[in-house]
């Protein structure tokens, strides 16, 4: 009887554990190769963790709402259909299936963690492994940290408010008298606790306190929900790590529109998808790319080596039907027609406002474009994505009166106009090179070719 475990499966770069959310299989269920066993959340996306083995789910490691670590074991699937619970694995998988070798395989990693740091095993309240670690490494009792105000799922303490709480922690700590009225309201900061920094921020990165917040008789209280929560977290995260410069450019697509209105109807006749502006932005943009490949970099975690992507993967900001925003990634961009961009874009994009995105396709992206314009916004200032460095914001398009040079002499006319706005990490970026490469976008825009068919 062979026994197989499932893994929690790596969601991206960036990730390093997952919520689930719900068991779609019971113990006792049986099981076919790629049904959906359960399924989890991440800052990212939500996704269905489907089963690359055949058999009977014979024991779920974890309940709904635990926070699992990526590469933890989450459940135990039989191939004999009537395997025991409690039975432990004994037979060889195939070369590409992991087994489960003995009984201490099969045990839930919460054993693991109650090992580690068993100091906090009697709370009634949940805690990850890692907000445990911190917790276990700066002294904390559990009867200190159950006072922490959690702002994660069901009120539950992240890694971001432990980081949060340490430094005003601290200070109480070092002075014992009061803090003038005036000095309360202002923001707090200091320095992270050395091996408790937040994903991708330096040790050293300075943690703001949130001001305190006065509710009025009147006012309405609205609990974010996680993943307005998780964006939260990887803003105010993008903006410790990046210092932020944002250049402008206003570009003359007159060509571009009018190449798009005659030869909409045909396209989609002929490739049975309607192309929008995003496919064109993104084949200009990955040419730029190709001119300054400096933009489609990332700063290790060190902060003092610069990764120059091989590829260039384009993620584009997609609104989502809650009013949340997601990012799926069109994979090696730089080696497609703009037809097979335009079919990535459509596809992405009906997948994500369905909630039907895959884990892979919002990983790897290292260069994202957000169109603001969609929201009759003529530019804007993005944040950057991290790991990325630069993020391109396109405004709406607009008509205009412009001068225009000719043979004859100048000429006014109505043009298309639209801003660009390029955000890009000041570390690595500078002025010249950012601004460079938000020009050569807006060239490429300018130069598009009405007698193309395609």
């Amino acid at each position: 009887m062979a026994q197989f475990e499932l893994t929690m499966p790596k969601m991206g770069e960036s990730v390093a554990e997952a919520t689930i959310i719900k068991w779609t299989k019971n113990e006792g269920d049986s099981v076919k190769i790629d049904e959906t066993v359960l399924e989890i959340a991440t800052d990212k996306v939500d996704s269905e963790i489907p089963s690359p083995f055949e058999g009977t789910l014979v024991k779920k490691l974890f309940n709904e709402n635990d926070v699992v670590q990526v590469g933890a074991v989450i459940a135990i699937i039989s191939s004999d259909a009537n395997a025991a619970v409690s039975e432990t694995p004994k037979t060889t998988a195939p070369a590409q299936q992991t087994v489960a070798s003995d009984a201490a395989s099969t045990s839930a990693p919460a054993k693991a963690t109650e090992t580690t740091a068993n100091d906090y095993a009697s709370s009634d309240k949940f805690y990850s492994p890692l907000v445990k670690s911190i917790a276990k490494e700066e002294g904390i009792s559990l009867q200190e940290l159950d006072t922490i105000k959690g702002t994660g799922q069901d009120g539950r303490v992240t890694k971001a408010d432990i980081l949060a709480y340490l430094p005003n922690r601290n200070k109480q700590a070092a002075s014992q008298t009061p803090a003038k009225s005036e000095e309360k309201a202002a923001a707090v900061t200091a320095p992270a606790s050395k091996g408790a920094s937040l994903a991708g921020v330096p040790e050293n990165t300075v943690l703001v306190q949130r001001p305190a917040v006065s509710v009025g008789a009147e006012d309405e209280i609205i609990e974010m929900d996680r993943m307005r929560k998780m964006i939260s977290d990887n803003m105010v995260m993008s903006k410790h790590v990046s210092p932020h410069v944002t250049s402008f450019v206003e570009a003359d697509v007159t060509n571009l529109v009018q190449w798009r209105d005659k030869i909409k109807k045909d396209f989609e006749k002929r490739e049975g998808e309607k192309i929008t502006f995003t496919p064109l932005f993104i084949e200009a943009v990955v040419k730029a790319i190709k001119d300054f490949p400096m933009i489609n970099v990332s700063v290790d975690q060190s902060g003092s080596k610069i990764i120059k992507r091989k590829n260039i993967n384009i993620g584009m900001a997609t609104a989502l039907p809650s009013g949340n925003l997601i990012v799926p990634v069109i994979k090696h961009a730089d080696t497609k027609n703009l037809v097979g961009i335009t079919k990535d874009v459509n596809g992405l994009a009906a997948r994500a406002r369905a909630n039907k995105l895959a884990p892979d396709e919002i990983q790897g992206g290292t260069f994202t474009i957000s169109n603001v314009g969609s929201f009759g916004n003529v530019m804007g200032t993005p944040i950057i994505l991290q790991p990325q460095v630069a993020i391109l914001a396109v405004g709406t398009i607009k008509k205009k009166p412009a001068v225009i040079e000719t043979p004859q002499g100048d000429v006014i006319a109505i043009r298309h106009f639209m801003f660009l706005s390029l955000s890009y990490d000041h570390r690595v970026v500078d002025g010249s090179l950012g601004g460079s490469f938000l020009r050569k976008v807006a060239d490429y825009l300018e130069a598009w070719d009405v007698s193309r068919t395609s």
